[in-house]
């Protein structure tokens, strides 16, 4: 007992140093699964949907781990799983825990004590091969007795790899787990809020900079670095604190839209080369937001909001600039300021570089239709080595289920939970 407690204050210590909210879901999940030794688990979050004037209390999936499954993959992917949401009732596991708020155990799913208020849907079993058979569905509710989310994990294991039911010690040990868990959560939201409203004041000048397109910019980042980190061999924690930086950066890569003019911003139509070119100082203005930087985060989210425009061949905006000023640094034989080209270009900005023109050419834009998903890949495929760094290319040609993944969690859809 004395040893699984000290794992979870040391847990405790890890879950306090990541500032992402999604980051940290997928997290605690992951640890959550290691205080108990489980195979398995999914991570729900509370939302509240509008449907004909009625609020509709429910749980969405954020994020599922799987290790039996995982081991069929190849060594770098990850685990595709069902994007849902279940009601919060007595009708599933996970609805009848965030409903009553109290923690789950079910020794086998496929035989339920008689007369339990809830019931275990195996078409997941079936699809995927998988045998479920103990589940342990915690709650996560705050001091004031507001309910976040469910984590549910799945099959516990002892020392020889069995699936064994979840103990009272396991129960005992994921209760504390959640409630550390809980309050790291409450600190997340809290960042996770803030960036929501710089972002809304953006999109107050800006309809089409939502917070469904920055999420999943931001995601599709996360999932691009990742692959990248691991071609390199770059080590674990360096990886894990790079990625949180950036999925929040990222969220922030037009910011500086802020400081447009409402009849450049607004306008319903292409703009003229003259509009066009005051547009460009969006990089500029949000770079500018980042001065005298005081920490990684404040250097990457520079880094983004001025160079995500850059293209690998030289030819993108602002170029060799002071933000502050505008003042060229680095100029050409026409006296304008030099592209950065290449490596020269942060890894953060390439990468937004393709998650930001993925999501804008997929989506809807007052002068345009959005595009085929063929026409999307088409367009990626034939910019790489000009506007897109080629082997970042190649990364997210490999990563099209993860983008799919992520383009159904953060479809086009507001729910009362996610507003600021």
């Amino acid at each position: 007992m004395k040893a699984g407690y000290k794992f979870i204050i040391e847990r405790d210590s890890e879950l306090n140093k990541i500032q992402d909210h999604d980051l940290l879901l997928e997290c605690i999940l992951l640890e959550a699964r290691r205080v108990a030794n489980a195979d398995a688990g999914s991570i729900y979050v509370r939302e509240l949907d509008e449907e004909k004037d009625l609020k509709i209390e429910r749980l969405s999936i954020r994020y599922a781990q799987n290790d039996t499954l995982m081991k069929k993959l190849t060594p770098g992917q990850k685990l595709i799983y069902s994007v849902f949401k279940v009601d919060v009732d007595d009708k599933t596991i996970s609805g009848y825990c965030a409903l009553t708020k109290k923690l789950v155990n079910v020794e086998d799913a496929y035989n339920l004590p008689k007369g339990a208020p809830y019931t275990f849907g195996s078409s997941y079993d079936l699809v995927s091969g998988y045998k479920t058979r103990s589940v342990l569905a915690i709650p996560l509710v705050t001091t004031e007795d507001k309910l976040l989310g469910v984590i549910q994990i799945i099959n516990a294991l002892d020392d020889d790899g069995n699936t064994i039911p979840f103990s009272k010690n396991h129960e005992f040990l994921i209760g504390h787990f959640a409630e550390r868990a809980t309050a790291a959560m409450e600190r997340a939201s809290m960042t996770r809020a803030m960036i929501l409203r710089m972002i809304k004041m953006a999109e107050l000048r800006d309809p089409e900079e939502t917070g469904t397109h920055v999420s999943r910019v931001s995601s599709y980042a996360v999932e691009i670095y990742d692959r990248y980190a691991f071609r390199h061999g770059i080590a674990i924690g360096s990886q894990e604190k790079f990625r949180d930086t950036l999925k929040i950066a990222a969220m922030l890569h037009d910011v500086g839209k802020v400081a447009i003019s409402d009849s450049i911003l607004k306008k319903p139509g292409r703009f003229t080369p003259e509009e066009f070119n005051t547009m460009k100082n969006h990089t500029r203005y949000g770079a500018v937001l980042f001065d005298d930087p005081q920490s990684q985060m404040d250097t990457v989210s520079r880094d983004i909001a001025l160079c995500h425009h850059e293209n690998w061949d030289g030819t993108g905006y602002p170029g060799w600039i002071e933000p502050e000023s505008g003042r060229t640094l680095k100029a050409g034989p026409d006296g304008k300021p030099l592209g950065k080209r290449g490596e020269e270009i942060p890894l953060a900005g390439r990468i937004v570089a393709i998650a930001d023109v993925f999501d804008a050419l997929n989506s809807k834009r007052s002068y345009k239709e959005p595009w085929s998903e063929e026409q999307v890949f088409a367009e990626i495929r034939k910019q790489s080595g000009i506007k897109f760094d080629p082997e970042l290319v190649g990364i997210f040609f490999e990563l099209i289920p993860s983008v799919r993944q992520i383009q159904k969690l953060y479809a086009e859809t507001r729910n009362l939970a996610d507003r600021p």
